[in-house]
Formats: structure tokens, C-alpha cells, sequence
């Protein structure tokens, strides 16, 4: 199946294909310039010019790069072997029995929680400042790429309907079409995680042993390289 990306101009319809799944977009963009006597330029290459703007190739950009977008955002709120890490169930249980003494009631409250606790406050750090998990070097440019997708990743924790207009900042518009799909799946993750089977404080402590012991290894080995290397 082919992947469709229709850019609109006034009456006009533009497609560029990709391979991957089918993928519809009704942005409202200014896709061709016009000359002095106002008149919109036609044609390709030598037939004419395209007055194509920064949106366009935003658009076009976004598409070769949505299939590990889409994979990098699963990988987060996914749930392998349905089961969530431990320490994130502990917590997430935590959060709710807090709501629970505190007679909070309204779901919305618990979401808010979870989603600033974590999402917001670990990953989105990760996402936007790649250099502090890899040996590597954050341009200005990866920097502005980085954070459209970061917008994305935030958008899909969000609770409110954001209404778009042709006025909208591109990085709210590039993902306009995806954000709802991507809020059902963030919410069938905080419910998958809230099903699971409590976690015991003795469990969590063993838990935290074990860690210890691997990160304490770790530092050994890295102690153990410095002085040699």
C-alpha cells in the first residue's frame, strides 16, 4: 500500500508518495508563489517554478521519518510481555492510592500525575538531549528537529483538544492527524499498567538490591578503564 501525503493549495491538490501506509493530511498550506502580477507559477522543474516554503518540507521530511517516530513513542508507553517495568508499576500504584486518601475521584487528576511524574519529566529530557545518553553532538538544526518531535511526544499525554488553524505552529501541525491516535494508546497504557498485579514493598526492595549490585558493577568497570585507557 502506498502512502499518500496530499498537500492543499487553494482548489488544487498536490500527492507525494512514500512507500508505507496509507496517510491523509488536510493542512491548509501555501504551496506555490506568485509572481509579481499575482499570477501562481505552474509546472515542475522546466516547466516553471515551485515556490516551496519551509512547511511543505517540514511535511515531506515528517513523512520519511514518521515509521521511527511512531516506533520510538511505542517503545516508551508500550508494555512488553504485558507487563510495565516494576518500579514504574510501583509508582504508578503509589500515585493512586495517594489519590485514594486524598478522595480524589476524577481520572483526569491521576493521569495529570502520572504523565508529569514521568513522561514529562524523564523522557522528554532524553528526547530533546540525546547527547546525554549517546557520545554524540546536538546541532542547532538536530536541536529544532528534535524539538518538533519532543511537541509531539507531549501533545500525546495531553488531556485537552487543541484546535488548529491555518495560523498554528507547523511543529503543532505536522502531527495533527497522528495526536489522537496517539492519546488512546497512551491512555490503554496507564490502564494496562493500573490492571497489573500489585507489587509488594519486599519485592520492590529486592528489586532495588539487584539494581544496586548491576549499576555497582558498572562503576567498578568504568573505574577499572579509566585508570588504564
Amino acid at each position: 500500500m502506498q502512502k499518500s501525503f496530499r498537500l492543499w493549495c487553494r482548489t488544487e491538490c498536490f500527492s507525494f508518495k512514500t512507500a508505507g501506509a496509507l496517510y491523509e493530511s488536510s493542512l491548509i498550506i501555501w504551496l506555490v508563489s506568485k509572481n509579481k502580477e499575482g499570477d501562481v507559477k505552474k509546472g515542475w522543474g522546466g516547466e516553471g517554478e515551485w515556490g516551496v516554503r519551509y512547511p511543505v518540507l517540514s511535511c515531506l521530511f515528517k513523512v520519511a521519518v514518521h515509521s521511527y517516530v511512531e516506533n520510538l513513542f511505542r517503545s516508551i508507553w508500550g508494555v512488553t510481555q504485558s507487563k510495565a517495568p516494576l518500579a514504574i508499576k510501583y509508582f504508578f500504584d503509589f500515585l493512586d492510592a495517594q489519590a485514594e486518601n486524598m478522595k480524589i475521584t476524577d481520572p483526569e487528576v491521576r493521569h495529570i500525575w502520572k504523565t508529569n511524574s514521568l513522561p514529562l519529566r524523564f523522557w522528554i529530557n532524553i528526547l530533546k538531549n540525546p547527547q546525554f545518553v549517546f557520545d554524540m553532538e546536538k546541532t542547532p538544526h538536530l536541536d529544532g528537529c528534535l524539538s518538533v518531535v519532543a511537541q509531539a511526544f507531549m501533545d500525546s499525554f495531553s488531556l485537552s483538544e487543541t484546535q488548529l488553524g491555518k495560523h498554528a505552529p507547523t511543529n503543532k501541525l505536522l502531527y495533527a492527524k497522528d495526536i489522537p491516535k496517539f492519546k488512546q494508546e497512551v491512555k490503554a497504557y496507564y490502564k494496562q499498567i493500573r490492571e497489573q498485579p500489585a507489587v509488594s514493598d519486599a519485592e520492590f526492595k529486592d528489586f532495588l538490591k539487584g539494581e544496586s549490585k548491576v549499576k555497582s558493577s558498572l562503576a567498578q568497570i568504568q573505574r577499572e578503564m579509566y585508570v588504564y585507557h
